[in-house]
């Protein structure tokens, strides 16, 4: 079951910080989102973005979902722990992250409420933020809150498959701090594949197959790729897969949600996220990395001339 030939894309540039990121951050991960959408808009794939630009930010109370209201107070009054997350402080950032995490929760809503369409929140930094602090270039355990979210408003569980080069640590480390979260995002479905090349990928298929169970029997209801750049070998921070066995994940992540839309008799809903990338020599590489893990999953998933298919 093919999905329609545009990615609903929720991005606006206030979930961009440009103070200080270049000069002075080790992690270009606040600038992430403008240079690869700039990227794209130089493209030939431009048109396969239908871009939602008008959703809120998020305000301080939706930040409490997942986190304590000393943290939460301390990193937007610039008080206490406020740069536990490794990254210069500014009120461009503050804002940011407001944007960054609304906009993860609404591609995955949007996913929900159009299943037919491919999602995408070009948002990353959020897998290693703890409930009492930030961690990892990571502020809000945006993924948290949006399936705490949506558990709540929609009785809905969710699959993250975290593909980044790093273990995805702030949903293990949410359990403990809301146990809801256990219905939200159940414990097999916090996917971080282990190994290089081909047993990172037999690992991420022994994985999906897991996740496949709990979708075909009713206990999870969406997925999101978050295929992180820093799994690449030749990322500065990471290093798992070489570039055709990198690639080869978007592949069979399309092939899996095709197979298992078929067997649902219905679109299985699917939201895409960036997460991590680290490359001093040149960013570039990083953002085309994204992109083509994109694409193929947009060849993959979406039907063309804009039809969707049965």
């Amino acid at each position: 079951m093919k999905k329609k030939l545009t990615i609903a894309t929720f991005y606006t540039k206030n979930q961009v910080c440009f103070d200080s990121i270049r000069e002075r951050s080790y992690s270009q991960s606040p600038l992430k989102p403008y240079l690869l959408m700039q990227k794209i808009e130089r493209s030939e794939h431009n048109t396969h973005f239908d871009i939602h630009a008008d959703f809120k930010p998020f305000q301080q109370e939706d930040f409490l979902l997942a986190h304590s209201p000393e943290y939460v107070s301390n990193f937007f009054n610039q008080t206490g722990n406020y740069r536990s997350n490794g990254i210069p402080w500014s009120e461009n950032l503050a804002t940011s992250v407001r944007y960054t995490n609304s906009a993860m929760y609404h591609a995955v809503k949007h996913s929900l409420e159009h299943p037919d369409q491919l999602c995408f929140a070009p948002v990353s930094g959020m897998h290693h933020a703890t409930p009492h602090a930030g961690q990892g270039f990571c502020t809000f355990s945006g993924q948290v809150i949006a399936s705490l979210k949506l558990y709540e408003e929609h009785g809905v569980s969710g699959a993250w498959l975290d593909l980044d080069g790093h273990f995805g640590n702030s949903i293990e480390d949410s359990r403990g701090f809301d146990p809801r979260i256990n219905k939200a995002i159940p414990w097999d479905c916090n996917v971080n594949p282990i190994g290089y090349n081909e047993t990172y990928i037999q690992d991420f298929k022994l994985k999906l197959e897991r996740v496949k169970q709990r979708i075909l029997a009713g206990k999870v209801h969406y997925v999101v790729f978050a295929h992180g750049a820093d799994s690449h070998i030749d990322d500065d921070l990471g290093g798992q897969c070489d570039t055709e066995h990198w690639l080869s994940c978007a592949s069979i992540f399309g092939e899996w949600v095709n197979e298992v839309s078929l067997q649902l008799g219905k679109p299985l809903p699917v939201t895409l996220a960036l997460f991590g990338g680290y490359r001093k020599d040149d960013y570039n590489i990083v953002l085309d990395l994204h992109l083509s893990s994109i694409e193929r999953c947009r060849t993959l998933l979406c039907a063309p001339n804009n039809a969707v298919a049965a």
